[in-house]
Order: structure tokens, then C-alpha cells, then sequence
């Protein structure tokens, strides 16, 4: 018998099963192998990922209606550590205001004050330890060991544009542009499964079932005793003594919840699912961050698109050193568009010195370089529905991207590609740039921006709110995560935030488990359990 059931070893449950097993005895379930594959350990492997299906859940949304009916691909990690083995390691976390605004909205206590120390205690930065960041926590934070010379070359354009060198997106202020730091130990991608799992697998007390897919949650008199699951070609049934953790994302945790009786009644009653407890929320909220490319033909032969392979490969096994090391979007930055609501940066920018389309998959000739950019706070809201009560069938995505009445999310893209070329055509690009490929340089008007962004723009990989937190009839777990109407269950993911925060999601998924697993470490301390 166990005390935890984890669902999902990814960027939460990897960290829920590295301190939950100090004091209990837990089971961590993830669908996805083992984190094996050693693209996935080198940095620049990222760019190989992208066709490595086993890897990855390879989710599709539905025809999105404001994106001319096209199915925006959604990658999202299958793996031990999820996302954070497929990632681009970015680490961002957002600003204050972002959590403040959290516990405004009814998830109490994850305002920054209550957040920031589980930010603290899971990083061990490079840096050092000081008022904004954490050493010796179980997670790697790195200054990149290398970076292209088009990288320089955009935060020498974005200075010449007026805007403010930033050498620390977490520090005092986020607004500016620099180089990110990143997930990394020793020039190596520190997911969580290497920062907080793979220190803990000797411990007795902690299994580790990988290919396990877990079908559904067993709920007897309102309140969750275990779970089945298939591993090993048979089915299973297990049952704990304290809880049941789902850590499945933003997708899958809400599918769970649907499947196992737990979500909006008649959705669930056609498709003959009992009906557990009716929680209208769940597969709701859906936020993500929709990001549009300015693609650049260059000159040179700088940058990322036609490198060696094997020679990249020698150089950092061998030394840990050189463009394998890299994460690609090395420099970026945060701007306040002059459509800001409010003092925060409203925009988010990424720089890859290679030409990227489709999330690479359409590789293009030549040499080039791409900018990024998203609007960091969006009005839009989609949902996730069910498409059968099979468990392995995928969750029908409806992100209804840029579907907002006012169109503020796409009058916030049009100013973020204006500014994207505005950077670009810098006289720092001057001895790289041949000409522009993207929006391409006949779309000069709003209106054919506009139809840029609905033929090219895609997910930068963000999705969150379906499961979230909150006191009202929508929301589907209480601030301590535990879901509404059900017992011995919470949910600790991205799909609990209210809100999607200023930047990259990885670290604070990471901060949400931190935080939770020392609720379930001290609940005498922080009130108690169901």
C-alpha cells in the first residue's frame, strides 16, 4: 500500500515524488518512457525533438475558426520530466503582480510573497543566492555557456531601439532584453527528472513505473481511493492511504477528471460516463500564448541552420562546451507595448538564429534568423471536451485563440510583429540581413499583418487553466488544490493557475509542486488535509 499516488511524472511530478518520498512511500505513474533518448540531454537536441513522437503527446487543436480553420500542433512532454525534457529551458517566472493577482481572483496565498520562496528553494543558480534567486536547490540555473554571434547582434539592435539591456528577467525588473538563463547544469538540460528524480530512484519507498497509462480514478463515496492503469500489457488497480496527486497538465488532468466521472454533467452523460460529481470548470479557462514569427534571410552562414552534426555532437560530449549547449532562443526580451493595460510588459520576444517555421518542422533553404513574439496576457479563452470515454483517445482542444469581442489580443500581435521589424531592421543586422521572408516585405498594412498572423501565427507551448483555482462555480480546485466535491484529490499542475503569467510556464509548475509539497510535508502547520 502506498500513502501518495502520483499521475504524471513531469515538471510537477517528478518534483511531488522527490519530497513527498522523504516521509512516505509513493507511486509515480507516467505514460511516456524514460528520459533515454540523448537528444534530450543535450541542449541543442531540442531542434531534433521536434520529430521524436515518443517523446512527446503530439496533440493537434481543433480547426481554430480566427486561424483559417487550421490545426495548431500542441507538443507536450511524454516522458520522465514532461515538458521540461522537450522545453527550451527558458527560465522565466513571471512578475509579482502576476501572483498578487492570483490570490485577488480566489486562489488566497499564492500572492508573490507566498510564492517566491518555493522559487528560492528549488533553484541553484550559477549566480549565486541573493534577494531574488535560491543555490543549492535541486534545480539547475545556468548563464548559457554559448551564444551566437546574431544573438549579440539583436541585443545590440534592441539597445539601438531605445529599449533597456536586462541581464535578469527574475530580478527587480523584468522589462528590457538580455540572454535567458535556462534550465542547465553543467552545460546539460536540467529537467526535473534529473534535478529531483534521478538523486531519489535508490529510495525504497518511491516506485517508478514508466509506460504505465493510467485509464481512471476509483472513487468510492465521494472521495478518490486509487486509480486503474495499464503497464506491462495488464491492467492494475492500486489504492493509498492519503491521496491521490494528478500532475498530468493542463491536458490531461482535466481528460482524467472527465473520464473518471468528475466535470460537467451532460457532457459527461453522453458519453455514458457515470457522473462522480458535477464540476462544470473542468476543460475550461483554457489559456495559452499565441506567438507570431518575423523570419529574416541572411547573408551570412552564421547562423543554426546548416551546422555539422557530428561536429556539434564531438564538441559537447567530449567537453561540454560549443553550439550544442545552446537552447536556441538564447536572447529575448520583455516590452510594454504603448497597448499596455497596465505598468506590466505586455509583450515577450525570443531570438533563434535559424529559420524557423512551423516549430521547424518545415525546414527552409538557406540561412536566417527568426524573432518571436507573443502577447503575455490574453483575453481569449478556450476549453477542452471529450471526444470519447476511451482513455487512450486524445482530448478535443478548442483554444479559440484571438476570439476575444474586442480584438485586444490581435491588435497586440500586429503592434508585436511591428516591433519585431523594427529590431530587425537595425543597422546591427546590416552585415547579415539579405531580405525578409516573413510576413515578407509587401505586407505593410494592418490588414495584411492581420492575415499574416491568421496564416502563420502558433502556440509558443503555454497552456494552462482548466483545472483552475478558486471558490466560485467555475472553479474546480481550492487554493490547496484539492478538488472541489472529491476527497483524498488534488490536482498540481499548470492547469490550476486562474491566470497565465508573464512569460515562460515551466518554472512556476515547478514553484506550484514546490509549494504543495510542503503543504502534504507540514499540514499541521498550514491546515491540514481532506
Amino acid at each position: 500500500m502506498f500513502d501518495y499516488l502520483i499521475i504524471g511524472a513531469g515538471s510537477a511530478g517528478c518534483v511531488l515524488a522527490n519530497r513527498l518520498s522523504e516521509n512516505y512511500r509513493v507511486l509515480l505513474l507516467e505514460a511516456g518512457p524514460r528520459d533515454w533518448h540523448p537528444f534530450i540531454h543535450m541542449p541543442a537536441g531540442i531542434a531534433k525533438l521536434v520529430g521524436q513522437k515518443n517523446a512527446n503527446w503530439d496533440y493537434s487543436t481543433e480547426p481554430e475558426a480566427e486561424l483559417h480553420q487550421r490545426r495548431l500542433w500542441w507538443p507536450r512532454g511524454r516522458v520522465l520530466g514532461g515538458s521540461s525534457s522537450i522545453n527550451a529551458m527558458c527560465y522565466i517566472r513571471g512578475l509579482p503582480a502576476d501572483y498578487d493577482a492570483w490570490s485577488t481572483a480566489g486562489a488566497e496565498g499564492w500572492d508573490w510573497a507566498h510564492c517566491l520562496p518555493y522559487f528560492k528553494r528549488a533553484e541553484d543558480n550559477t549566480r549565486g543566492a541573493d534577494a531574488s534567486h535560491g543555490a543549492g536547490g535541486p534545480l539547475g540555473v545556468s548563464d548559457l555557456r554559448y551564444t551566437n554571434p546574431l544573438s549579440h547582434a539583436f541585443l545590440a539592435a534592441a539597445h539601438r531601439c531605445g529599449w533597456p539591456r536586462n541581464a535578469d528577467f527574475n530580478g527587480e525588473q523584468q522589462e528590457g532584453f538580455g540572454f535567458y538563463q535556462v534550465t542547465q547544469r553543467d552545460g546539460a538540460r536540467c529537467s526535473t527528472a534529473q534535478a529531483y528524480l534521478r538523486p531519489v530512484r535508490g529510495r525504497t519507498n518511491l516506485q517508478v513505473h514508466t509506460g504505465a497509462q493510467v485509464l481512471g480514478l476509483l472513487i468510492e463515496h465521494g472521495r478518490c481511493v486509487g486509480l486503474r492503469y495499464r503497464w506491462r500489457g495488464a491492467e492494475h488497480q492500486v489504492r493509498c492511504e492519503r491521496e491521490v496527486l494528478l500532475s498530468g497538465g493542463a491536458l490531461n488532468s482535466p481528460q482524467l477528471l472527465m473520464l473518471s466521472g468528475i466535470g460537467p454533467a451532460d457532457a459527461l452523460r453522453a458519453f455514458d460516463i457515470n457522473v462522480q460529481h458535477d464540476l462544470p470548470g473542468v476543460g475550461q479557462n483554457l489559456q495559452d500564448h499565441l506567438d507570431i514569427c518575423t523570419l529574416t534571410q541572411a547573408r551570412s552562414k552564421v547562423s543554426y541552420d546548416r551546422l555539422s552534426d557530428v561536429a556539434v555532437a564531438l564538441q559537447y560530449y567530449l567537453k561540454k562546451q560549443g553550439p550544442g549547449t545552446s537552447n536556441i532562443a538564447e536572447a529575448g526580451g520583455f516590452l510594454r507595448s504603448r497597448l499596455a493595460d497596465d505598468a506590466r510588459p505586455d509583450l515577450q520576444f525570443h531570438f533563434v538564429p535559424a529559420l524557423l517555421d512551423d516549430h521547424g518542422r518545415n525546414r527552409l533553404p538557406g540561412w536566417g534568423y527568426t524573432v518571436h513574439a507573443c502577447y503575455l496576457r490574453p483575453h481569449s479563452r478556450g476549453e477542452l471536451r471529450l471526444g470519447s470515454n476511451n482513455p487512450l483517445d486524445k482530448i478535443r482542444i478548442h483554444a479559440r485563440y484571438l476570439s476575444d469581442p474586442e480584438g485586444i489580443d490581435l491588435a497586440r500581435l500586429v503592434e508585436a510583429v511591428k516591433l519585431s521589424r523594427e529590431l530587425l531592421s537595425q543597422s546591427d543586422f546590416d552585415a547579415h540581413r539579405a531580405h525578409e521572408l516573413f510576413p515578407g516585405e509587401a505586407a505593410q498594412s494592418d490588414a495584411e499583418l492581420i492575415e499574416f498572423i491568421r496564416r502563420k501565427a502558433e502556440s509558443i507551448y503555454h497552456p494552462i487553466g482548466t483545472c483552475r483555482m478558486g471558490h466560485d462555480a467555475m472553479a474546480v480546485v481550492d487554493p490547496e488544490c484539492r478538488v472541489h466535491g472529491i476527497d483524498g484529490l488534488r490536482v498540481i499542475d499548470a492547469s490550476v493557475m486562474p491566470t497565465l503569467i508573464g512569460g515562460n510556464t515551466n518554472a512556476p509548475v515547478i514553484m506550484i509542486a514546490e509549494r504543495m509539497a510542503d503543504r502534504l510535508l507540514r499540514p499541521a502547520e498550514v491546515g491540514g488535509t481532506h
